[in-house]
């Protein structure tokens, strides 16, 4: 769906060491979720504000780890994204990619130095946020998902942790947001 900035891709890894995958985009993604569905893999992530050498893990806490074979160091174009040679494995897996790019007024994609303040950074994404996930790259940090309905006013502080089965987690100190009409401001050291 190009209107909404989405799509998803689905392959058999080849027996070859770099491969493309088509997203049917238009538009080069910003983020990308993958996963094997037939084998215990990680959530693998690629975001583009961290660039084709590094990526994250979505199911785990661990910081951004470097491989640059990971995504071949090769940036996603409005075709297609490249998996590398990390992926040269004896196994059939077959995969499942989710590819987002950003759409005005609807998705915004990007990063932010945070700075252990309550009274921390302005995130400018040009319309008011309804669901939000952040991950601290530099650390072992959870994945934090905030959402316009559990909370329905400022601060946001309800949230989920994506990497783990854990309860809807409330905070009133360390993770807290407010949605404003145009972005969204940390509120929590």
């Amino acid at each position: 769906n190009t209107t909404a900035g989405f799509s998803i891709a689905t392959w058999t890894i080849p027996n070859t060491n770099v491969y493309t995958i088509g997203h049917g985009l238009g538009v080069a993604p910003k983020l990308i979720l993958m996963k094997a569905r037939n084998g215990d893999t990680n959530w693998d992530v690629f975001h583009t504000s961290l660039g084709n050498t590094k990526r994250l893990t979505l199911n785990t806490t661990g910081a951004v780890s470097t491989d640059s074979t990971y995504w071949n160091n090769t940036s996603p174009t409005s075709t297609v994204f490249t998996v590398g040679s990390s992926f040269n494995q004896s196994s059939v897996y077959n995969y499942i990619a989710y590819c987002w790019h950003e759409v005005d007024g609807f998705s915004k994609f990007g990063s932010y130095i945070g700075n252990l303040s309550s009274d921390g950074p302005f995130i400018y994404t040009g319309f008011t946020p309804n669901w939000l996930l952040i991950k601290n790259s530099a650390d072992a940090s959870q994945w934090r998902l905030f959402d316009g309905k559990r909370n329905t006013f400022n601060p946001v502080n309800k949230s989920f942790r994506a990497n783990d089965t854990t309860v809807e987690y409330t905070d009133n100190t360390y993770y807290l947001v407010d949605f404003l009409s145009n972005g969204f401001k940390i509120r929590g050291a």
